[in-house]
């Protein structure tokens, strides 16, 4: 479709650029975090992307050395003792997520999609989630990661962060993205990359609710974090 094409083009151009402009800022924090920590600078993690294929994700380290294996697994909890000093900041405002853009340029990802999940995570979906969320390329940014943007805050509120998110985060993660899909053009791809320029500047605003009046009705459980 034409409108992918436009994504696509969009997608190299404004993460090329983005490369380049952000440089003097993702230099040095490569090697602040060459010097600090367990001295990994990338962090690549098997994800789920376009036709259910696995792709290696890149991210800054920001977390202990084979943390996965560790208490939680791959949910990281709120004050996660496995999350490196340097690394609380990075999460925190979404920098370690900025190595993607590698990921978008190689033509795994695009700037706006569905966040790519770990196999594990990935297989919790319905099979109808699965098949539509795996038409698209993953997103750097979408609809579900800023509903989420502060999901480890949510963590911290609830008495089995686990199962919560098994439970109820998931299920809901998995509508948001399907939304996404269902209603995918070029002006959504445009004012999700706008929207998630808002929430780095102003994160305690949600400007999507204003943005997007028809997203899926949030669950109970969930209503007093989102």
């Amino acid at each position: 479709m034409i409108q992918g094409f436009f994504i696509r083009i969009t997608d190299v151009v404004a993460s090329a650029f983005a490369l380049i402009i952000l440089s003097p800022v993702l230099i040095p924090i490569m090697v602040l975090l060459r010097f600090t920590g367990e001295g990994e600078v990338f962090y690549r993690q098997k994800r789920v992307g376009i036709d259910g294929l696995e792709f290696g994700v890149y991210k800054f380290a920001t977390m202990l050395r084979g943390s996965a294996a560790m208490d939680s697994g791959e949910l990281t909890l709120y004050e996660d003792r496995r999350v490196l000093p340097v690394g609380r900041f990075l999460r925190k405002t979404k920098i370690n997520e900025l190595p993607q853009l590698i990921n978008v340029i190689l033509g795994q990802m695009s700037l706006v999609g569905p966040r790519p999940q770990p196999r594990t995570y990935f297989a919790v979906y319905s099979s109808e989630a699965q098949s539509i969320i795996c038409s698209i390329r993953p997103g750097l940014s979408g609809i579900g990661s800023l509903v989420f943007r502060d999901e480890e805050d949510i963590f911290r509120q609830v008495p089995d962060p686990i199962e919560f998110d098994k439970a109820i985060i998931n299920p809901h993660k998995a509508d948001l993205e399907m939304w996404y899909v269902k209603n995918r053009s070029y002006v959504n791809y445009l004012k999700l990359i706008g929207l998630t320029i808002f929430a780095v500047v102003l994160p305690k605003i949600h400007f999507y609710k204003y943005t997007f009046k028809r997203l899926p009705i949030i669950p109970r459980e969930l209503e007093a974090y989102l």
